[in-house]
């Protein structure tokens, strides 16, 4: 009993050592972190559940802040080695680093993926799983960056994205891609829309 209540009080800790990281990084650079809690769990699985872990390609993820979505990605049973994650806070990034040691984690701007990137710049993903504040950003650099994150997977496979506005970041009828309302969940501060974007059929 008490081995579970100390489980317990470290894995509250540790969870508000997040929320506060997260809090710091909304007040130095609100325009790239766009949210004042880490993202919720539920979001964090919906999201995930898109992955085909038997495709065997690698998986992109963006934003990934404290690395919750990073947790459910790799609950999903992707392996840590095709996980590659690209986050612009130099604080968040070695935070990562330091929880998901076989994590591909790089420091870098997700609207420069060539760059940031590097020798990966030619990878074939599965699926783009992005937590970038795109309301923060112009339209058209939206859907630029959308466009680059298609030109990265096979025909079918999706990239997806989660907002706190009503309505798709990246507008329908503006480019080489279909989108799809993957789901609302009330259960994040604030509520959470996801969607997703795609090139040709869709995949499993």
């Amino acid at each position: 009993m008490q081995r579970s209540v100390r489980a317990v009080r470290r894995s509250l800790a540790g969870h508000f050592e997040d929320e506060l990281r997260f809090l710091r990084g909304w007040i130095e650079t609100p325009r790239a972190v766009g949210a004042i809690m880490p993202t919720s769990a539920a979001v964090s699985r919906l999201m995930a559940s898109v992955i085909d872990t038997e495709s065997g390609l690698p998986v992109l993820e963006l934003g990934a802040g404290t690395g919750v979505i990073t947790k459910a990605i790799l609950a999903r049973g992707v392996p840590p080695h095709r996980l590659h994650v690209v986050e612009y806070s130099a604080d968040f990034a070695e935070h990562l680093r330091r929880s998901f040691p076989r994590v591909n984690v790089v420091r870098g701007d997700a609207f420069a993926l060539d760059a940031t990137l590097g020798d990966d710049r030619d990878l074939v993903f599965d699926t783009v799983i992005s937590g970038v504040p795109l309301l923060n950003f112009p339209v058209a650099q939206r859907i630029a960056y959308v466009e680059d994150l298609l030109d990265r997977l096979p025909p079918g496979r999706p990239v997806v994205q989660f907002t706190y506005g009503p309505f798709s970041p990246v507008p329908a009828g503006s480019g080489s891609y279909t989108v799809e309302h993957l789901g609302f969940v009330l259960r994040n501060m604030p509520p959470a829309q996801l969607w997703v974007y795609r090139r040709g059929p869709a995949g499993r």
